[in-house]
């Protein structure tokens, strides 16, 4: 279920934006870290992704150096619209010149601004710091607060960084921001917690057990519930996170995430799917995890609703048959779950139990509709085919017309928004390439 009237934003995981249903404009996410060092992935490709799509980025700093925290940034810290809030030079640095030296030598060189917070126990004037920055950026600007363990460690106490919190995440949510909250899990009593979780529209736990990382959604507001409680297990690489869900191995046909590909490809939930089938969601996430299997007229039904071959739950890639022409009535009609209804209609041209390099798409505008998003979050290259009428698409901070004839190619961008100006619909040819 999306959020109602918020825009839709990557987190730079696709598989993390899969799992929570998306973020959107408004979203405190707090990250419990259960050995301090498992969120940084997270929040460095979140980080990129505001980077791609050209967004204002506050990063607020209690536990390093600005040298360390740009060495750890690396090619993500050579960005204008990225603003360090430094709290540790006059905090924890407790005004050392070995810290205060960074700012005679590097500041002005350096492509991204850098705040020295001078008196960062005060969080009063820390708060008139952080709001008067905000104020000064234009556009939905994206928040990182490192760590709220490193805050309540120079605040003092539990009942400070508490107060700090519940007064920011409504204040953030009210200022369309998207704010990641990153805390040591065994560092917070379960009460503060507890107490953080229910004022946060999203939190999510990462564990380390046996050395196998995990990740658990503990809450997503206003999202679908099928994903919550469940622990995902997943390894990292550089800022590559690769769930065990995207893993392919040979020999072993997985049902579960057969349907799952098929489902998504469709833009159906677990819930709309189950109802369609004439089972409970309950079994569709049973199913999906491999917990249980179907009947064989359950499954008949699940590929009829899909439109697939009742074969393909059971075929390796490898062994579905090679074809090089489609038919029009194997076109399917897909649910672009974050757009409004009626405003836009997209068909996959492609059979959904086909896996091409290349998936083409055919997708109408409505006259003077405006879609809020892109279709798709893809994290490959797009290109689109304008076959009839006109479209606006705003990319960053750029507006651009396309009229019939025109192709539009994008690498890494996200488009933010699509507006048909025109008095008849527009009809795009859309491929997503891996």
């Amino acid at each position: 279920m999306a959020v109602s009237g918020k825009q839709r934003v990557p987190s730079g995981v696709s598989r993390l934006d899969f799992l929570l249903g998306g973020l959107y404009i408004g979203d405190n996410v707090v990250w419990h870290d259960d050995a301090g060092s498992l969120a940084p992935v997270f929040y460095l490709n979140f980080l990129q992704a505001s980077q791609i799509q050209n967004r204002p980025v506050i990063y607020v700093s209690f536990d390093r150096s600005p040298k360390n925290l740009l060495d750890k940034l690396g090619p993500l810290g050579d960005y204008s619209r990225l603003t360090i809030l430094d709290c540790f030079t006059c905090g924890k640095g407790a005004c050392s010149p070995i810290f205060l030296k960074f700012y005679d030598e590097a500041e002005s060189e350096l492509p991204c601004r850098v705040i020295m917070v001078e008196e960062p126990r005060d969080t009063e004037k820390f708060n008139e710091i952080l709001y008067g920055i905000h104020a000064s950026l234009e556009g939905d600007v994206r928040f990182i607060f490192e760590s709220l363990t490193g805050m309540q460690e120079l605040w003092g106490s539990e009942e400070r960084i508490l107060k700090f919190y519940t007064h920011s995440c409504p204040r953030l949510y009210e200022l369309n921001t998207v704010a990641y909250w990153i805390l040591e899990k065994n560092a917070h009593s379960p009460q503060v917690r507890a107490q953080i979780n229910q004022i946060a529209q999203v939190t999510i736990e990462l564990n380390i057990k046996r050395g196998t990382t995990s990740l658990t959604i503990l809450k997503a507001e206003n999202r679908s519930l099928e994903n919550l409680h469940k622990p995902h297990s997943y390894w990292t690489k550089d800022l590559t996170v690769t769930f065990d869900e995207d893993r392919r191995t040979s020999g072993r046909i997985d049902l579960g995430l057969r349907l799952k590909e098929f489902r998504s490809k469709r833009g159906l939930s677990q819930a709309e799917l189950a109802k369609l089938v004439g089972v409970t969601p309950s079994t569709i996430s049973q199913v999906e995890s491999n917990l249980i299997y179907p009947s064989l007229p359950a499954l008949m039904k699940m590929a009829e609703v899909l439109s697939v071959d009742l074969t393909s739950f059971f075929q390796n890639q490898a062994e579905v048959h090679k074809r090089i022409i489609f038919t029009p009535a194997e076109a399917v009609e897909v649910k672009l779950p974050t757009l409004p209804e009626g405003a836009v209609l997209a068909k996959l041209l492609s059979p959904v139990d086909f896996d091409p390099k290349a998936e083409p798409y055919l997708i109408e505008i409505s006259p003077k509709e405006t879609l809020p998003s892109h279709f798709f979050f893809h994290k490959g290259e797009e290109i689109g085919y304008l076959l009839l009428g006109r479209l606006q698409v705003k990319v960053g901070t750029a507006v651009y017309n396309l009229r019939a004839g025109d192709v539009i190619y994008l690498t890494s961008e996200m488009p933010a928004q699509w507006r048909n100006p025109g008095p008849t619909v527009a009809r795009v040819l859309w491929i997503k390439v891996r």
